[in-house]
């Protein structure tokens, strides 16, 4: 079940390769997720020392009067992912041009997972170009509604 989203993740990129990752985070966390509280909106995954991280990524308390005063809605969550997987995410993340972002946070079996993506940046010509399609597309149904 799909928890938060980043809306905009398609229209900006091109994904390349997708992964599956788990998330550590602590209870109040997964609450508020489960709540569907949190964003992704300029979110972004780093690899420091053999480790990825979900970096910008914001949840805010579950509950703010019983939040920990030291809680951090935007601090660094780490991914759970094999070495094979953080090698690819760091040898991306080394090459011009490309970049890795959740594009979800979702539940699978109890846990919560992202959907990370290796990916590119579209022009603004793929933009529109997305966009013209997005609504030919949407005309299209219409008329075939109306028949």
């Amino acid at each position: 079940m799909e928890l938060i989203k980043n809306k905009k993740a398609h229209l900006k990129y091109v994904p390349l390769e997708n992964f599956s990752a788990g998330i550590e985070l602590i209870g109040q966390e997964v609450k508020a997720l489960k709540n569907k509280l949190g964003s992704l909106e300029g979110a972004r995954v780093v690899v420091r020392g053999g480790e990825a991280f979900i970096v910008g990524m914001t949840i805010p308390a579950y509950q703010a009067a019983n939040a920990p005063k030291n809680y951090d809605p935007e601090r660094p969550r780490r991914l759970l992912l094999a070495k094979a997987e953080i090698a690819e995410l760091a040898a991306a993340e080394s090459k011009k041009g490309l970049t890795s972002i959740p594009f979800g946070v979702y539940t699978a079996h109890n846990f919560v997972k992202a959907h990370v993506a290796i990916v590119r940046g579209k022009g603004k010509a793929d933009r529109r170009e997305d966009l013209k399609k997005r609504d030919a597309e949407r005309e299209a149904g219409r008329i075939l509604k109306n028949r």
